[in-house]
């Protein structure tokens, strides 16, 4: 009985998982992002100007993932990238106003994404699941 829970279990998170990064990532293309991407200027939008390095940490991805990330972005005139003023070695992203302007709109996304995710899910049900969902984390740290 316990391991056919397991097994819906995990099957049920594997599931809302990959429905949501597919609904979302779909809805991302529509301003010519791809996921993970959102992720990168969300931490541009609290700080500007940050190194590639902080950015590969802040996305807990590899430094070659985030520099692809950042090329993308590059290319479609979201961000730019410029010397450090006091170390010519070191890079910084910065947002350029086409990227301060996708802030309203993918913001607006991840409501919409976090509202049809959790439409029919009382306030108390929502505290209980992020109490068990910080607990699934915590196993896996």
């Amino acid at each position: 009985m316990t391991d056919q829970v397991d097994c819906d279990i995990r099957q049920s998170l594997d599931r809302v998982s990959s429905q949501m990064r597919r609904h979302y990532s779909d809805s991302l293309r529509e301003l010519n992002l791809y996921a993970g991407q959102d992720n990168l200027l969300c931490r541009l939008w609290l700080d500007d100007g940050i190194t590639q390095m902080q950015l590969s940490e802040h996305l807990k991805c590899e430094p070659p993932t985030v520099t692809n990330m950042v090329k993308s972005l590059e290319q479609n005139g979201f961000i730019t990238r410029k010397r450090d003023e006091q170390d010519a070695r070191v890079m910084r992203i910065y947002l350029t106003d086409k990227g301060k302007e996708l802030e309203v709109p993918v913001k607006i996304k991840w409501k919409a994404q976090q509202e049809k995710l959790l439409q029919a899910v009382t306030i108390e049900e929502r505290l209980n699941l992020r109490q068990l969902i910080q607990k699934l984390e915590r196993n896996l740290s």
